[in-house]
């Protein structure tokens, strides 16, 4: 059976290769040969383009690309009140790439603001996915991501002295933020995560031990966080979170299975539903998705790629959500691309073409699965 509210039988992560008209128009900004407004229409027509593309091919929602951002996570993160973007002397680093040198540290008390940018992006987003009778969908980065990356190292000591105040400022902001969201008329808001992933990688454990940072009890930590947040979310509203192993130009950071983090994860966060990546062997296996509890929650398998072009068989789909379904009731899956196709604004490599033909291929599976 179909689902009427999301996550959807047949979804997406969130963002999508960004069409050449804002690739030129970010590189004239830059030069000086544009203005901030200009750049803005350029985004104003493509994202209204690719919401109603959105619909064409059978997807019951659809987001705006994250097309207004150059990141997936910093362009939120440093508009909250008491971050800010900075430029350490490294990137981060990816299997055999390096990112641009950008960064987000706090310096000062966590809060979200009511004029924060993305409530206007979701608006507009809002009135064109209702012409196209879609339902909008937000992403933003999940709490703990403000938290793993950098550290303890990255949160002003003169503000922070007690890591358990930061931890308690950085639930209220995202309360808050919820329910700026929720004002604004979202109905479908998405947690992006790449940290659950991370705690299930050993190397990445390692990492943060290096830089001073415990890692033991974080999952306890970052559950809580998370549910103070949505705690308050009216019933008419979804939050879902998407847990991601990296992606930057079709590579990636982290290798585990969900075993280590899968009961916390599934049954110890309130989220409605589980975007997680199931598209190469550094996923593991589908024995963690007994965790989720029986009821509403839904954990939308990604087991269509979206690091590369090669489309993906039917009958190999169906068979790998048939042993998910060995761990998980049928009617409790959903099926998506792993991850979005450009967490930055360079994208992964593989066309636009391919990238709609991976997106028709969920609907069609998922029509075929649990009916149209």
């Amino acid at each position: 059976m179909q689902r009427t509210k999301p996550p959807f039988r047949a979804d997406e992560v969130g963002s999508l290769l960004r069409p050449p008209r804002i690739k030129e128009a970010r590189a004239k900004l830059e030069k000086g040969e544009i203005t901030a407004e200009d750049l803005r229409k350029a985004e104003d027509l493509e994202i209204e383009k690719v919401v109603h593309k959105q619909a064409s091919i059978g997807l019951k929602l659809a987001t705006d690309g994250e097309f207004r951002r150059s990141w997936w996570h910093f362009d939120f993160l440093a508009k909250l009140t008491g971050c800010e973007l900075f430029h350490p002397e490294t990137g981060i680093q990816f299997a055999g790439v390096e990112t641009r040198h950008d960064a987000v540290r706090v310096i000062g008390k966590l809060d979200f603001p009511d004029d924060h940018p993305m409530l206007d992006h979701f608006r507009f987003l809002k009135k064109h996915a209702d012409t196209a009778h879609v339902t909008a969908k937000m992403t933003i980065p999940s709490p703990a991501v403000l938290h793993f990356r950098g550290g303890r190292k990255s949160i002003s000591k003169e503000v922070y002295p007690d890591l358990e105040e930061f931890f308690l400022d950085l639930g209220k902001t995202y309360r808050k933020a919820v329910k700026a969201f929720y004002d604004a008329g979202c109905r479908y808001l998405q947690f992006d995560d790449t940290v659950w992933a991370y705690l299930c990688s050993q190397e990445e454990l390692q990492k943060a031990r290096e830089r001073g940072d415990n890692p033991d009890g974080l999952q306890e930590i970052y559950a809580r966080v998370i549910n103070y947040a949505l705690a308050e979310r009216p019933a008419d509203m979804v939050v879902t979170t998407h847990v991601c192993r990296g992606n930057f130009r079709s590579t990636w950071i982290s290798s585990g299975g969900y075993e280590p983090v899968a009961e916390t994860m599934l049954a110890g966060t309130n989220y409605d539903g589980y975007f997680l990546e199931y598209d190469s062997d550094r996923a593991g296996g589908f024995e963690p998705l007994r965790y989720l509890p029986k009821g509403n929650k839904v954990v939308v398998v990604g087991v269509i790629t979206s690091k590369f072009g090669e489309l993906e068989k039917k009958d190999d789909i169906k068979r790998r959500l048939e042993e998910a379904a060995k761990f998980a009731p049928l009617d409790q899956l959903a099926v998506s691309p792993q991850c979005g196709f450009a967490s930055t604004e360079e994208g992964n490599i593989l066309s636009e073409e391919e990238q709609w033909a991976k997106l028709s291929l969920a609907v069609e599976v998922a029509n075929e699965v649990w009916g149209k």
